[in-house]
């Protein structure tokens, strides 16, 4: 079962597709520009639609989802954590 999925196997976090994600599961994500799959497990519960951390990031790392910048990190987030906006902002503002 797929339970997030990511563009880049540089992409430092991915989006959850299923619902009922819970913090201690094995999480299994497709790598699509690759056709490969990897592993993570979860640190939190974490929402369909929302994204979930690949690897550790420390305060102003880049996110990158899709293979783009999409925010900077403003608060420390570990491999398995339930990345969102308490811990992500943009860098526009």
């Amino acid at each position: 079962m797929i339970h997030f999925v990511l563009h880049d196997a540089k992409d430092s976090v991915a989006v959850v597709v299923v619902e009922g994600v819970k913090a201690g599961m094995e999480l299994s994500g497709w790598i699509m520009d690759d056709d490969r799959t990897t592993r993570v497990t979860a640190k939190q519960d974490i929402p369909i639609g929302h994204k979930v951390a690949l690897r550790d990031m420390a305060v102003g790392d880049t996110v990158i989802k899709y293979g783009i910048d999409m925010g900077k990190v403003v608060k420390s987030i570990h491999a398995g954590e339930h990345a969102h906006v308490h811990n992500i902002k943009t860098k526009r503002w």
